[in-house]
């Protein structure tokens, strides 16, 4: 963001910096979600691993209306997403098992069905089809669920989808956050990225503790907690920023349920909840979203300033960290040292979301 004298600035200036300097606002919510032209290929930065499974976030729920269709595209498969009269949520592989039209653009929602836009033979949230409307019997295939099924779980006023890539159950449950319905906190403050890179190094990136200093500016290497636990990942950083009003300490607890559902809480500077929407597109493309809360009762005076000027730092890290990841190649044989953070133990950890790699990961508990 561009400086303005009434937020509070946060940190040293740094090496990438320089990439980022005068943009405007405007500008910089282009470049936010802007391609990367002359980027190398997947194959030369090493991209073609695969995609972890877990539960992911597709959209924000109010951006899906009653009746509504939407095409998305997520883990290099075009999909298809509606909302029937019931209110439920459900998904498809886009493209018609008739003869391949893609029913995220033109079909509508006739009931709790999907209706293909090319010969409206209309689909339930498993792909077998209910009604083929010039046909005396419907093909004894069709009334078959898709091989491929998308679970769909609506909480934290997100929609949520469940990947693997071999199509197995869910294993686990999308984590409800109380501050994220609560009243008393603000609505999403939203802010949008495309990330041209693998979501594995964008995930290392949390516990890679010296990049804070020597990319963000913090005033000191932070100090970390982990705790692992099956699926779930628990880290707490305490980092110093300084401040105008002097240096203040800042604790950050950052909770993951598999690679797909990330909640962070700031408290220190400005109490703030961070749900992060973080979904491949492309081996070498990431959505991400970033939805913030705070308590309305900091909607004041001095507080105000503060929590305002808080959510502008940690978009202005992600701003640095994206010049990174839009170019950093994947190393399967990193060299760490001593002062590295648990990187090697974050791998060994997310190794067991590879379905494909499923014989070599080692799930890390206590």
């Amino acid at each position: 963001m561009a400086d303005d004298a009434a937020t509070p600035k946060f940190g040293a200036q740094v090496a990438v910096s320089a990439a980022l300097a005068d943009m405007s606002d405007e500008e910089r919510n282009r470049w936010r979600t802007a391609d990367v032209p002359g980027r190398p290929s997947v194959a030369e930065r090493r991209l073609d691993i695969p995609f972890p499974y877990g539960w992911y976030p597709a959209l924000l729920s109010d951006e899906l209306k009653v009746g509504e269709v939407r095409p998305l595209r997520y883990f290099a498969t075009d999909l298809v997403v509606w909302r029937g009269e019931d209110g439920a949520v459900r998904m498809l592989d886009a493209h018609c098992r008739h003869l391949g039209a893609h029913m995220g653009h033109g079909g509508r929602v006739s009931g709790n069905l999907l209706e293909c836009p090319f010969h409206a033979w209309r689909y339930d949230g498993q792909g077998v089809v209910h009604d083929i409307p010039y046909a005396e019997a419907i093909p004894p295939r069709m009334r078959k669920p898709c091989p491929r099924q998308w679970p769909v779980a609506e909480v934290n006023r997100m929609i949520w989808f469940w990947y693997h890539p071999h199509g197995a159950a869910p294993e686990w449950e999308v984590e409800a956050i109380s501050e994220a319905t609560d009243p008393d906190w603000t609505p999403y403050e939203i802010h949008e990225w495309n990330v041209f890179g693998s979501l594995q190094n964008m995930a290392e990136n949390a516990v890679d503790v010296a990049h804070f200093k020597f990319v963000h500016g913090t005033a000191t290497f932070p100090t970390s907690e982990m705790i692992w636990d099956g699926p779930r990942r628990t880290s707490v950083i305490d980092a110093g920023l300084d401040t105008p009003a002097g240096r203040v300490e800042a604790r950050i607890t950052a909770r993951m349920i598999g690679p797909g559902q990330s909640a962070t809480r700031f408290t220190g500077v400005a109490e703030t909840l961070l749900l992060a929407a973080v979904t491949p597109v492309e081996k070498d493309k990431v959505s991400v979203r970033f939805c913030f809360t705070q308590p309305r009762q900091q909607a004041n005076d001095m507080a105000t300033m503060f929590a305002r000027g808080f959510i502008m730092e940690v978009c202005r890290q992600l701003d640095q960290d994206k010049i990174i990841w839009d170019r950093q190649r994947y190393m399967e044989k990193p060299v760490i040292c001593d002062g590295d953070g648990p990187i090697l133990m974050f791998r060994k950890w997310y190794a067991q979301f590879y379905a494909e790699w499923a014989k070599t990961a080692e799930p890390i508990a206590g």
